[in-house]
């Protein structure tokens, strides 16, 4: 099917949907606008709350890519340092406090 096709078929639907709320009376047709409108209102926080779910998952791995890579430029912008494994020794010290 087409893309006309489609559209035809909606309009088909909608108009059909209009000549039964005609047919059907007031109370019934109150009835059946809230059934409608909950449906709608149901539909529609899925969709945002998908939504939204989508955007924080894009967001956190984002924030992860950055921080990787500011990990990483700080490991190599560090000057190199005199350690006895994991203890700094006393002539590191001596340099100036903040590189240039």
């Amino acid at each position: 099917m087409g893309a006309n096709a489609w559209v035809s078929l909606a309009v088909a639907a909608v108009c059909l949907v209009m000549l039964v709320r005609l047919a059907i009376g007031e109370h019934r047709r109150a009835r059946l606008d809230r059934a409608a409108l909950r449906t709608w209102q149901r539909v529609r926080a899925q969709a945002l709350h998908l939504w939204q779910w989508r955007r924080r998952r894009q967001t956190a791995a984002q924030a992860a890519l950055t921080a990787q890579d500011v990990i990483e430029r700080a490991r190599r912008a560090r000057p190199p340092v005199d350690k006895d494994g994991n203890v700094y020794r006393p002539e590191a010290f001596k340099g100036p406090r903040k590189p240039h």
